[in-house]
């Protein structure tokens, strides 16, 4: 959702050129599609994303980003953890909106966490845009 929502966000800018964006679990199985109530609530905001499929993080996904945005501190740690030569360039992605605290997951709960999710992260994204610009322009070393 996070990743269908900054593209979105990127095209409402006019910037959707020059920026590479994708997402991936840190434990996630490979090849399945969205959760039904992430494709409902995202289809409300004219959003599809029924074509994306998972992906798991892996060292060559993590080297080809200049910017590594997690939902939770969890997530963070572990990339950074198993991923250290990537360390500097891992975030919250609520600290791009000047917070720390993690987006819980909604998988298993009803719409409406699934649609305060989706708000929480738009918000984010909104808040935290001009920041991610320019996390994402400073080429940190890879």
């Amino acid at each position: 959702m996070a990743e269908a929502l900054f593209k979105a966000r990127l095209a409402q800018a006019g910037q959707v050129s020059g920026w590479r964006v994708a997402s991936a679990g840190t434990w996630a199985l490979e090849g399945h599609p969205p959760a039904e109530l992430s494709q409902k609530v995202m289809q409300e905001s004219g959003l599809d994303i029924s074509h994306h499929r998972s992906h798991s993080v892996d060292q060559e996904l993590l080297e080809g980003f200049d910017l590594i945005l997690t939902m939770e501190s969890g997530h963070k740690e572990a990339l950074r953890a198993e991923f250290p030569e990537v360390s500097g360039r891992v975030y919250l992605l609520s600290e791009m909106a000047g917070r720390t605290h993690n987006i819980d997951d909604p998988i298993g709960r009803s719409v409406v966490e699934f649609r305060a999710t989706v708000d929480e992260i738009e918000s984010i994204i909104d808040a935290g845009f001009q920041k991610i610009q320019e996390f994402a322009r400073e080429k940190p070393e890879k």
